[in-house]
């Protein structure tokens, strides 16, 4: 990308979509620490809830890895290169996967 607003939008975006996995997992953390019922019934009911609340966090914790990598290649100047074969990622592929660190031939 050689725009400069291109390159602050992007930055925008993915800023917003980590603060919003930021919330999510404070949420999550919130939920989890919250359980812990005494009645067996209720508490086989928030295990299962928290084993939902654990991939969503999990997933999450993936998605700020792949973001702050995005932000650390804009940074760098690298972003909007596949990191494994150096080609020019598309914008609509970085429209759709804004973090995605490769191309659309190299994600196979």
């Amino acid at each position: 990308m050689t725009d400069i607003k291109d390159i602050s939008d992007r930055k925008a975006q993915l800023t917003q979509r980590r603060l919003e996995l930021v919330a999510r997992m404070s949420f999550v953390d919130q939920e989890l620490s919250s359980h812990g019922s005494p009645d067996w019934e209720d508490n086989a009911i928030e295990h299962e809830e928290d084993e939902s609340l654990e991939a969503l966090g999990m997933s999450a914790q993936t998605e700020l890895r792949m973001i702050d990598a995005a932000v650390a290649r804009l940074d760098a100047g690298e972003y909007g290169f596949c990191t494994k074969c150096g080609a020019r990622i598309s914008e609509a592929r970085l429209d759709l996967l804004p973090a995605t660190p490769f191309c659309k031939s190299c994600a196979r």
